[in-house]
């Protein structure tokens, strides 16, 4: 293991045949966000795919990632410990609001009571004291945002991947999501990668942006 801190992309390069999507290097500190710009279908997606452990095999991809000087590019999906924010909250309907974040949990935390109380302490801080016991389907839509960030915390994370997480989300509840996401990645100091087509995503984030796709 280096002493490299943060996230690193070396060379990484996504192909779909033979055609190349995606070209990048980059270094992204801790609590810092490397924004990915284009279009639909130009390798947004696929780039954090690749990051993420789970890249369709239809496409080629070469690379490095290291994560704090660990290499992730060999590990499987479940090893890389990156959570994963959607266009979608993806809540489970089967449980309750509670139990959608508690299930994230490392395995490593014993104890039902223990395991509660930290997700209940993760509603409270995202401001839904009350909700645990709730139908996710009841919550709005910033609400649904605000469950699915903290259960992607309490996963304990190495990185923090966005694929247009704000993109369903009205005006004035997407710059309010936009800050409370990047601000608990701050806070976290977790690296993160936005994909996205939206110039005030990227403002928000205010860190590098690297654009794919365009002519």
């Amino acid at each position: 293991m280096s002493d490299e801190r943060g996230l690193v992309l070396e060379q990484v390069r996504i192909a779909l045949a033979g055609r190349e999507l995606v070209s990048i290097s980059a270094r992204v500190a801790r609590g810092e966000t490397l924004t990915v710009m284009g279009p639909s279908g130009s390798g947004k997606s696929t780039l954090l795919a690749y990051l993420g452990g789970f890249l369709d095999p239809a496409f080629s991809a070469s690379g490095a990632v290291r994560v704090d000087g660990v290499d992730l590019t060999g590990l499987a999906a479940e090893q890389r410990h990156a959570g994963i924010l959607f266009q979608d909250p993806l809540l489970f309907p089967h449980l309750s609001v509670t139990d959608n974040i508690a299930i994230a949990i490392p395995q490593a935390v014993r104890g039902r009571s223990r395991r509660r109380a930290m997700a209940e302490a993760a509603l409270e801080d995202a401001g839904l004291s009350g909700f645990g016991g709730s139908d996710p389907d009841t919550l709005s839509g910033g609400q649904k945002a605000r469950v699915a960030l903290q259960r992607v915390l309490l996963s304990q994370p190495r990185l923090l991947l966005l694929d247009e997480p704000f993109s369903k989300l009205d005006a004035n509840l997407r710059d309010q999501t936009r800050q409370m996401v990047f601000t608990k990645a701050r806070d976290a100091g977790l690296p993160v990668v936005l994909v996205t087509h939206d110039e005030a995503d990227a403002q928000a984030a205010a860190g590098e942006v690297h654009r794919v796709g365009d002519p």
